[in-house]
């Protein structure tokens, strides 16, 4: 015997079929972050004109591509069309989001993302808050990275309980990187995130463009480098007061994600998929 799946009728399985479903119009609009399907190319859109939109990508790359289908937005096919004249935009997050504006906060999730220090976790704030907010994720901040094993023995991380870990100065060999590979093979670890950028303080996470200068001061080992930064610039730097201004300085100059490196971006956006998944 056989599963007459539709019964008797010969044309119920030409009734059950669909064609494929519409692709949403989507107007153009800077700052919208697009991937283009056919090249996988992503980045924000920073200008349009005469059906041509261009791209630019966290790296600084720009690419040009023609209006209709074959775009995605947060993983979801659109068609791009002209923007209507007078439209008021959309409005965007600092993260490139987005931004939802008839959303309260959600209750903190028992999951948590720790950074290393109070900047780390202002500089997230200033360009993540709105995201964290409406994922109802908290960012705490660490010490310092020694202090995670006891951190993660305390929390008892689970499935419904993630920790994401920011760190500075991840890279080989170095003392971060020793720490994370262990949590890697601890007992939390599949349900602890340990990224990290290879900056030696998140200062430099920040485009220096966004300072007028052509690259961060390289400062010699043996100086504390924030101290060095600031005497390199010009800056005062006698007590923490004054490190402190310097980073408000700094951050000062951040208004969006276009003004960060890639290297924290993507970890960031790594570690929020991560707790909310």
């Amino acid at each position: 015997m056989t599963d007459d799946r539709y019964g008797s009728d010969v044309l119920a399985g030409f009734r059950q079929q669909r064609g494929p479903a519409p692709v949403p119009a989507l107007e153009v609009e800077k700052g919208l972050v697009l991937e283009e399907t056919g090249t996988g190319f992503v980045g924000a859109i920073i200008a349009y004109a005469n059906g041509l939109i261009e791209l630019e990508d966290r790296k600084g790359s720009v690419r040009t591509f023609s209006l209709g289908a074959g775009f995605l937005v947060d993983g979801k096919a659109v068609k791009l069309v002209k923007p209507t004249p007078g439209a008021a935009p959309a409005l965007r997050s600092a993260s490139g989001s987005v931004a939802v504006t008839d959303h309260t906060a959600r209750v903190a999730l028992p999951s948590r993302i720790f950074v290393e220090g109070r900047h780390d976790a202002e500089l997230v704030e200033k360009v993540w808050g709105h995201d964290l907010r409406v994922e109802g994720v908290v960012v705490e901040y660490l010490g310092g990275v020694d202090d995670l094993e006891a951190l993660l023995k305390e929390f008892g991380p689970s499935p419904e309980k993630k920790v994401g870990v920011l760190v500075d100065h991840l890279v080989t060999g170095s003392k971060e990187s020793r720490i994370a590979e262990a949590v890697g093979r601890g007992p939390y670890r599949d349900d602890v995130l340990v990224v990290g950028h290879p900056f030696i303080d998140v200062w430099q996470a920040v485009k220096p463009q966004r300072l007028g200068l052509a690259a961060w001061p390289v400062i010699p080992r043996g100086t504390e480098w924030k101290h060095g930064i600031c005497a390199a610039l010009g800056w005062p730097h006698e007590d923490q007061a004054d490190i402190a201004r310097a980073w408000q300085h700094i951050l000062g100059r951040v208004d969006s994600y276009a003004d960060l490196e890639p290297e924290l971006l993507g970890r960031v956006e790594q570690l929020i998929d991560f707790v909310t998944a």
